[in-house]
């Protein structure tokens, strides 16, 4: 049971009432085609406050029993009220026919229009949620392309920092292995040197030798031999 809608028919009931409530009298004091319209009337808002009661019952089928019980005792009520202000109309104008049935064609009374009124609302609630999920997975598509693009370029920013890195390190290997030629080329350069210097000693040292040879040659001769 929905009370919002028990609540909406009940109000619309006791609007109705009221408004058939003053037409018996409003009948005795009109008379040819106005008091005709006043019978039509009556008789429309009659049938329309007999469909709004058959709405209440249908929504009340749903109750719970203590509210339910309560409540139809009240719905007899207003039968017992609108058949008796059926009967007051019957006494203020002459002639006013039973009841009418609830006017069909382009007249489906209040409870009619309320519930095409509820469906249409409906409708258009269902398509405004449905446009609302659409434009929701949208904004979440969105969300989730700019998130990739956003992991994508911070993926390229961590590549180009990464290959910047990388050619740092190769310029660094490059001089590295500049200044290793060059300390090989002063190496080169100081093993020739030392080299050549090695072969002058020895050429010295053998000179040296030969010299010492040549004296100690020398002054043997001229101790052994010359005196004699």
């Amino acid at each position: 049971m929905s009370s919002e809608e028990f609540e909406k028919l009940h109000e619309i009931f006791k609007s109705l009432y009221e408004e058939l409530k003053l037409m018996p009298d409003r009948a005795f004091e009109v008379h040819g085609e106005e008091r005709k319209r006043l019978v039509r009337s009556f008789d429309e808002r009659q049938g329309e406050a007999e469909e709004v009661l058959q709405g209440m019952e249908e929504e009340l089928r749903a109750a719970p029993p203590s509210y339910r019980n309560a409540m139809s005792t009240k719905l007899r009520l207003y039968r017992r009220d609108l058949g008796k202000l059926q009967r007051d109309m019957k006494n203020s104008a002459p002639g006013f026919g039973s009841p009418s049935q609830p006017v069909q064609g382009s007249h489906h009374g209040i409870y009619s229009s309320q519930n095409q009124q509820s469906t249409h609302l409906q409708s258009q609630r269902a398509l405004l949620l449905q446009g609302t999920d659409a434009l929701n997975n949208a904004s979440q598509s969105i969300e989730r392309s700019q998130r990739i693009a956003a992991e994508t370029e911070q993926i390229g920013t961590d590549i180009i920092e990464e290959l910047g890195e990388q050619r740092e390190q190769l310029d660094r290997t490059r001089n590295r292995l500049v200044n290793t030629g060059e300390n090989l080329s002063r190496s080169r350069k100081i093993l020739r040197a030392m080299s050549r210097r090695l072969v002058t000693n020895k050429l010295l040292l053998a000179v040296i030798i030969l010299m010492e040879l040549a004296i100690l040659g020398a002054v043997v001769y001229l101790k052994f031999f010359r005196g004699r």
